[in-house]
């Protein structure tokens, strides 16, 4: 692991044009209109769910996610507050689920609720991050292991777009609680998370705050070809057998490039990145960073990889939102 990427100074300064489609706001509009329509409503369920903790209520959580499909999320409040909190959305990197509810105690024990939205067809690939939220959707073209190009010759059949329409739904479910504050919600993930994050963040007018660190699915054009691993691998090795798909392969992948929801997004942010991240490269996340709409800061760690800034940057993204 070394620098690889452009030196600091350029990438602070790096703000590439955007791959935008003309019907992008349509697509999210008409994706999202339909998603409601074919759920007949978000009906959340909270279920209490007994840990033997003694300082949180948890609920184990589910809700109408796209095409009504059941999605699962925790809802971890801390117990004894004076009316409803404030809440954190957490949305979980590439391959995990939503674990345990004791994963998740960091945001209660600071006075916030945090809601942990389940991954659709994902959670098998951490031991300590199990998904239960099943993807029954099925998608005709061949595919790379994983979920990169699942659906990915039509934008309307990409994995993303599901996955992205239930964390947009989910704020909603979260709101929908008596013990959550609905005008004070906050996104937040890493990687993958934060791809979520900053999406939700750019198509869902009642979020208040980001925090997106190293985060996944942005200038999918430059991913592809300055890092060689997975998950932006699997790209290429879909583009290395499937010759005649390029066009149509990035024409589906501008509909959920991050930079054109950062674009999008007015509410203030908090990104973090780490200079020899060779999964989610500096010059990617720079270029959704320097295209978002809203007031933003940048941690920079020089000396990481996807790790990011890990527990110390937790601490900075708690005095940040309670600044």
């Amino acid at each position: 692991m070394a620098l690889f990427d452009l030196p600091l100074a350029e990438l602070r300064d790096y703000r590439p044009e955007r791959e935008e489609p003309a019907d992008f706001d349509d697509f999210w509009t008409r994706t999202l209109a339909g998603a409601e329509e074919s759920a007949g409503g978000l009906a959340p369920e909270f279920r209490p769910y007994p840990t033997g903790l003694t300082a949180v209520d948890v609920h184990d959580v589910s809700f109408a996610g796209w095409g009504g499909h059941r999605i699962s999320a925790w809802l971890v409040l801390p117990r004894g507050a004076d009316g409803p909190v404030p809440c954190v959305m957490h949305y979980i990197g590439y391959g995990g689920g939503r674990g345990l509810p004791h994963d998740h105690l960091f945001w209660p024990a600071a006075g916030r609720a945090v809601f942990v939205v389940d991954t659709r067809g994902q959670g098998a690939a951490h031991r300590d991050n199990a998904g239960s939220t099943p993807d029954p959707y099925g998608t005709g073209n061949a595919q790379t292991p994983g979920f990169m190009t699942r659906g990915v010759l039509d934008p309307a059949e990409y994995y993303y777009r599901r996955v992205f329409t239930d964390a947009v739904r989910a704020v909603d479910a979260a709101a929908a609680h008596p013990a959550v504050d609905g005008d004070r919600i906050a996104v937040s993930g890493g990687s993958q998370g934060g791809a979520i994050a900053t999406a939700v963040a750019g198509l869902h007018p009642g979020v208040r705050a980001a925090m997106i660190d190293v985060p996944f699915l942005n200038h999918f054009r430059r991913a592809v070809t300055i890092t060689d691993k997975n998950p932006y691998q699997e790209l290429v090795l879909f583009l290395a057998t499937q010759r005649d798909a390029e066009e149509r392969v990035f024409r589906t992948l501008s509909y959920f490039d991050g930079l054109n929801f950062a674009a999008r997004a007015r509410v203030p942010a908090l990104y973090s990145v780490a200079l020899m991240d060779e999964v989610c490269p500096p010059s990617t996340v720079f270029a959704s960073y320097n295209h978002w709409g809203g007031p933003k800061d940048i941690e920079v760690y020089p000396w990481n990889g996807h790790e990011g800034g890990g527990n110390d940057h937790r601490v900075t993204s708690l005095a940040w939102l309670q600044a």
